[in-house]
């Protein structure tokens, strides 16, 4: 059964850090491409970025280049988002996504998606 559990999700204000974690289970995370995703409030999904399978090749979206790092630890099946510099516009529920075809910005197909996590960023 796949799986991907978001966590680290929370309440902060602005110009704080969180870091968001997502463990992978039920298939060969280490042939998979990672992907965050998020969804303000009553908007539609947003690509955030995008991690290759190895985790040495990265790409973002401008709203969060220079503020985000994305990363993953193969060994422990889990993803990252490093969040800083989190700004009121920040605020949705972040998805993690995997999928196995080429690492692509922007992608917004996958074949796997979690439940999310909520990041409230609000002073």
């Amino acid at each position: 059964q796949v799986q991907l559990v978001e966590s680290g999700g929370g309440l902060v204000q602005p110009g704080d850090s969180l870091r968001l974690s997502c463990a992978a289970s039920g298939f060969a995370f280490n042939d998979y491409r990672m992907y965050w995703v998020r969804q303000a409030p009553g908007k539609g999904l947003e690509w955030v970025s995008g991690i290759s399978a190895g985790g040495l090749t990265a790409y973002y979206a401008d709203s969060v280049s220079g503020r985000f790092t994305t990363s993953r630890d193969n060994a422990k099946n889990t993803v990252y988002l490093q969040m800083n510099i989190l700004k009121p516009e920040d605020t949705a529920v972040y998805y993690c996504t995997a999928d196995r075809r080429n690492l692509v910005r922007g992608r917004m197909e996958f074949d796997y998606r979690g439940q999310g996590t909520q990041v409230t960023v609000s002073s």
